[in-house]
């Protein structure tokens, strides 16, 4: 079944797995005469709710802060409601003062859930929270709030990276939390392709999910663990921007370290075409943008068994990490059009290609660059580089599953330790769905469909990634605390000759400067 457990950790991750949650609900068919070409199995678990009747909800584990979940409650209609504002009986016989927090009020959208009664088109102006449009039942034991720390606390912000560190360490003394939240998930797996983190890594969160990576690995070795890291790229004071930036780097470099694959997400991104039209003050926006390039790069993982030509965690790090030692990737976007040429990005130039290339094809023409950059210069860092393997997921009208693997693993080590690209494209006619939850004015283009949208989406390793490395080490080698001022620096150097080729791998020009 080929099962992937997902990890959300913070208030702007889950606004992003929202999204991914309320796509992969829409890719269900209530038919006996449709067949969905996506497996269900991969993201969602059989159960059983209060009633004795068969559920089906997410793998997920979804983590947040006091205040975070807005009106979602831990027990949902699925799993008997509950009144969680009556106090457990204890032993005290003795008067007892009760005090309550102002209820929330559900968003329109989900009253109309509620009640089923059609929901309409969502805005941000309607947006406090991401449960505001949240589509999906989750398990109880989906839900995990950390009451140590408040939502937009003035008074203890969630802000510092040792913050996170410190209290995932205190969490997991206490109450060992892979063993609650991870096991119980891992175990109903008949065979797991691995672990997907959405998480902030430029906040607190950057230190919490840095301490759950290190105990995750210990458990499961050798299993594939991919890391979405999110960094907020709005504009804030010089004070705050520096404190992002440290996080940054050290989330960059304890994450990098572990994962399987780490891939930095901007939200929002620095640079955007002109047919995307987003408001970068909302989360619910923001998000919506990275979901449609995180979920159309994984779907070829989702393919159910009709499909010839399938994905997975594990064959996607074989293509993308050639040498055994990378695993940062960066994500790129675009929107396509159903009957242009341009669609073949220049693949085949790709696929037969070797050493640096002339022109990268994912900057010219998968025009929506996820990666965070402090500049214009740095966005456009991979463009020139060579690239060392690509994975495209192409999803329009005209796609197909009908072609194998381009390479077999003996083919792809060979062209890794030849230098030559590594290159796989999955090829889909499944398109995008534009739900009601999704922005829909987003993207300014003629390329839309009523409801659906075709994208091509790609993961791409490069030499491009040695300088972006290196940017965040010298803008924050001498910000960090002292003593761990030469571990990081030493450590993101380290990462970065991961990515230089040929005579570069022996060089360490950009060092001497320093």
């Amino acid at each position: 079944m080929h099962e992937i457990v997902t990890i959300q950790l913070g208030q702007r991750s889950n606004y992003l797995g929202t999204h991914f949650w309320n796509t992969q609900e829409s890719y269900f068919t209530y038919s006996e005469h449709e067949q969905s070409r996506i497996d269900h199995d991969v993201h969602f678990r059989p159960g059983i709710g209060s009633d004795n009747s068969e559920t089906f909800t997410p793998r997920a584990i979804i983590y947040d802060l006091k205040g975070g979940f807005g009106t979602l409650r831990k027990y949902n209609a699925l799993y008997g409601l509950q009144d969680e504002s009556t106090p457990i009986q204890g032993l005290w016989d003795g008067a007892t003062l009760t005090q309550t927090e102002p209820t929330i009020e559900p968003s329109e959208y989900q009253r109309r859930l509620e009640v089923a009664l059609p929901t309409s088109q969502v805005h941000a102006s309607d947006v406090r929270y991401w449960s505001d449009f949240n589509r999906v039942f989750f398990h109880p034991r989906s839900i995990v709030q950390l009451n140590d720390y408040e939502l937009n606390s003035q008074l203890m912000p969630f802000e510092n990276w040792s913050t996170g560190e410190d209290l995932f360490q205190s969490l997991d003394q206490e109450l060992d939390l892979i063993d609650r939240d991870i096991r119980p998930f891992v175990e109903e797996c008949d065979q797991m392709q691995g672990f997907q983190m959405l998480t902030g890594v430029d906040d607190a969160w950057g230190g919490f999910s840095s301490r759950y990576l290190e105990n995750l690995r210990d458990e499961y070795g050798k299993t594939s663990i991919w890391i979405w890291g999110v960094e907020d790229q709005s504009r804030v004071v010089r004070q705050k921007q520096i404190l992002r930036a440290c996080n940054s780097a050290r989330s960059l470099r304890s994450l990098g370290q572990q994962a399987s694959a780490l891939i930095r997400l901007a939200a929002p991104p620095t640079n955007l075409p002109n047919y995307v039209d987003l408001e970068n003050s909302s989360d619910w926006a923001t998000t919506a943008l990275l979901s449609a390039g995180l979920e159309s790069i994984t779907l070829p993982t989702r393919f159910n068994a009709t499909a010839r030509k399938r994905g997975s965690l594990a064959l996607f790090e074989d293509i993308l990490n050639t040498n055994g030692k990378q695993n940062l990737f960066e994500l790129h976007a675009s929107i396509n059009h159903p009957n242009d040429s341009s669609n073949d990005h220049g693949s085949d130039q790709l696929a037969n290609g070797n050493g640096a290339a002339s022109a990268d094809p994912t900057s010219s023409l998968l025009d929506i660059d996820y990666s965070p950059s402090r500049n214009s210069a740095d966005s456009l860092a991979t463009k020139g580089y060579h690239i060392f393997g690509q994975v495209e997921s192409e999803r329009d009208t005209t796609g197909s599953n009908t072609s194998a693997l381009m390479h077999t693993p003996e083919e792809r080590l060979r062209r890794g330790l030849d230098d030559e690209s590594v290159v796989e494209i999955f090829q889909t006619d499944l398109q995008y769905p534009v739900l009601d939850t999704f922005p829909e004015r987003l993207f300014q283009t003629t390329r839309q469909s009523k409801g659906t949208l075709n994208i091509s989406a790609t993961l791409v390793c490069t030499s491009g990634m040695k300088s972006r490395v290196t940017s965040l080490r010298d803008a924050t080698s001498r910000l960090v605390p002292l003593d761990e001022r030469e571990n990081l620096y030493n450590d993101l150097t380290e990462l970065a000759t991961n990515y230089s080729i040929g005579w570069e791998s022996g060089s360490d020009d950009d060092d001497d400067d320093d």
